[in-house]
């Protein structure tokens, strides 16, 4: 049974969140400040976290970052704010997704599916065979690790797939649609700055200089390309 944190200050939107995803039979559990959350995910296994963005004490987007420097676990931020400058800062400081307030209960219960399939299958949940390489990059798919000249580099689940689809596919032009329908598996409607934002934190874990790439390359009016290095 996956573990879900609600972080959230507002009980009764805590209490809406709790009542759609029980029925989906998850263990649910809550918290109302950034303080809590990373409280509760240092003591105990999750599987994915709902972090809201305004709250006492600490905000979702410390928290977020916070969390990022000890766990890859997928967090989907959720917020009354809708402006794209909003969704792209979530993004920008380690979460995985986005969604605004008011919600669609079915579109957070498939968002949550969604996440929740791709850390299973990136945790070994799924056994697939194989090592991909390019240049110093070495994916071992049976164990979920990447390293970079023999050094271990932690990567979220969407920078994992975004660097497995570029390993699987060196030389091959991918659009920002094209990445987003292959990573994410769902529709890529408004999907360039989300991918932009995941393809920048991939390069400056696997870049020596990130505004030069090496590895990944922009095809200006296309999308971009992995070099194909020996």
């Amino acid at each position: 049974m996956a573990v879900i944190l609600i972080v959230d200050d507002d009980p009764d939107i805590a209490k809406a969140l709790r009542i759609y995803l029980s029925s989906e039979n998850y263990e649910i559990h809550e918290a109302y400040n950034g303080k809590e959350a990373l409280s509760f995910l240092e003591e105990n296994h999750t599987d994915l976290v709902l972090m809201d963005i305004m709250m006492p004490k600490m905000d979702g987007i410390e928290a977020t970052a916070r969390i990022r420097q000890i766990s890859n676990v997928p967090i989907i931020m959720i917020s009354a704010k809708s402006e794209d400058g909003d969704k792209i800062l979530g993004l920008d400081i380690g979460a995985d997704d986005y969604i605004t307030k008011p919600f669609y209960p079915p579109e957070v219960i498939a968002r949550v599916r969604s996440q929740l399939r791709r850390y299973m299958n990136l945790g070994g949940a799924v056994k697939k065979e194989g090592i991909l390489k390019c240049g110093g990059i070495v994916m071992e798919d049976e164990a979920k690790e990447v390293t970079l000249d023999g050094e271990s580099v932690s990567l979220t689940p969407m920078e994992y797939g975004i660097l497995k689809l570029f390993l699987e596919n060196k030389g091959k032009v991918f659009s920002s649609s094209e990445i987003y329908e292959h990573v994410w598996n769902e529709s890529a409607i408004g999907s360039e700055g989300t991918v932009a934002v995941h393809i920048r934190h991939l390069r400056e874990k696997i870049e020596i200089d990130p505004s030069s790439p090496r590895y990944i390359k922009v095809i200006w009016g296309h999308g971009y390309r992995m070099e194909d290095l020996k």
